[in-house]
């Protein structure tokens, strides 16, 4: 890689910019593609399309554009799972996400229920959600799941995640339940685009029983989300 791109790729890592090496093969030209911004001019739009498919899979590929050969390098900001509701199914769901390369952090103001014992080496905020969640800044990186039950946690926590560009905001409850914070997120404002983007009830319909079935069906949803873009 080339002096000033290296530079330009620690500028965008720290400012959690999605960026692709682009390398022409064979020879030494070298380009940096955005790819969740505008195509650049003078840049084949298929390259540009290739480029977003390598940073959406997260995978180096070889392509082929107007009979020139491109090794493309996506270099992408780290994935976050924001879990609100240090509850039961937050314990296999953040050992789990974890395991799957996610930094998880646990936001839950009561003390009583985020504990080391409970959420060993998990990083956890104990404060407001929509506090919590604007510190720590939600991107197109990040997936949202609220699992309190309690609107008074959930809901604001719900408000931020549907204005940020979050890629997965999930919430846990029955279908009663979400019909009802669908409700209520409206009469605020959102619109039915906004709400659409809401994955509740939440999880695959795999039947899920216990909390380490559901931590199952909720990080697969994440997974399924972020890989089909």
């Amino acid at each position: 890689m080339k002096q000033s791109s290296f530079l330009q790729v620690q500028r965008d890592r720290a400012n959690k910019r999605a960026v692709v090496i682009v390398s022409q093969l064979p020879g030494a030209e070298e380009i940096l593609l955005y790819p969740h911004e505008q195509p650049p001019s003078g840049v084949h739009i298929d390259l540009f399309q290739a480029a977003r498919s390598a940073a959406l899979r997260d995978q180096s590929v070889t392509v082929e554009v107007g009979g020139i050969g491109y090794f493309l390098s996506p270099i992408n900001p780290p994935l976050r799972l924001l879990i609100v509701g240090a509850v039961h199914v937050a314990q296999p769901l953040s050992q789990m996400a974890a395991l799957a390369g996610f930094d998880v952090v646990v936001i839950d103001p009561r003390s009583a229920f985020s504990t080391e014992a409970r959420f060993p080496g998990v990083t956890r905020i104990e404060t407001w959600p929509d506090k919590a969640l604007a510190s720590l800044g939600v991107d197109r990186r990040t997936a949202v799941v609220t699992l309190t039950h309690d609107p008074k946690l959930d809901d604001p926590a719900l408000e931020t995640a549907l204005r940020s560009d979050a890629f997965y905001v999930g919430c846990l409850g029955s279908g009663k339940t979400h019909a009802s914070r669908l409700a209520r997120l409206k009469s605020r404002g959102f619109t039915d685009d906004q709400l659409a983007r809401l994955f509740g009830p939440v999880g695959l319909k795999i039947s899920a029983q216990t909390p380490a079935e559901i931590a199952v069906s909720i990080l697969a949803q994440i997974i399924e989300t972020l890989r089909r873009g």
